[in-house]
């Protein structure tokens, strides 16, 4: 499946492919529709399968994991936060990571620095999304990078969503940070690479 959010970048390539084209410039003419292959491939959506267990957080993004950090200024206390960088050739669709209702989105305008970089976790443009879960809230956060500069939240507040839907998007490289409360234990460890809706980065502890 390739996202409808692709239309207008593919359409601009081809239309420069068409026009280079025409005026003889073949060579540059290539390179708008390698370009337009490269628009398709990045924003493919495949289809994921959640793990049954239901004590699972799964990944809300695909890509590598980062930093792992307690008590962070985007966490509550007693929260850990997992953060995850999106290179350009991961899919870049995000996924629900439990069960949940949404209970506020807050958008803020920012900068957009490297994804990767400590100040593009302070001061880029981000969406933060906090889910109401009976083991306590789930805080997601997209954020804006040097090169995307757009996240997309395709959530509504006050609606309950199922772990592994689709959540929204990031264009190009980016990084999503979740913090999950104690009750959850992590499984995964920095440098790891994880799946959105397929890896699980958590696991309630009974």
């Amino acid at each position: 499946m390739i996202r409808k959010e692709v239309i207008p970048y593919v359409g601009g390539a081809l239309f420069l492919s068409s026009f280079f084209y025409l005026l003889w410039l073949e060579p540059l003419a290539i390179a708008c529709l390698v370009i337009c292959l490269f628009f398709l491939y990045f924003f493919r959506d495949p289809e994921r399968v959640p793990p049954l267990d239901p004590n699972a957080v799964v990944s809300p993004a695909d890509g590598k994991v980062i930093e792992i950090r307690q008590n962070s200024s985007l966490c509550s206390q007693n929260h850990t936060e997992v953060s995850i960088f999106m290179s350009p050739l991961d899919v870049h669709v995000n996924r629900v990571p439990f069960d949940g209702i949404v209970k506020e989105i807050i958008h803020t305008p920012g900068k957009f620095f490297s994804a990767f970089k400590e100040r593009a976790y302070r001061e880029n443009e981000n969406i933060k999304i906090t889910f109401e879960t009976p083991h306590g809230q789930i805080v997601v956060r997209q954020v804006a990078g040097f090169i995307a500069r757009r996240a997309i939240c395709w959530l509504k507040e006050r609606e309950s969503y199922r772990k592994g839907e689709r959540l929204g998007m990031i264009k190009f490289s980016s990084r999503v940070d979740i913090c999950l409360p104690s009750s959850f234990k992590i499984q995964v460890k920095v440098g790891q690479k994880v799946r959105a809706g397929q890896t699980v980065i958590a696991l309630l502890q009974k």
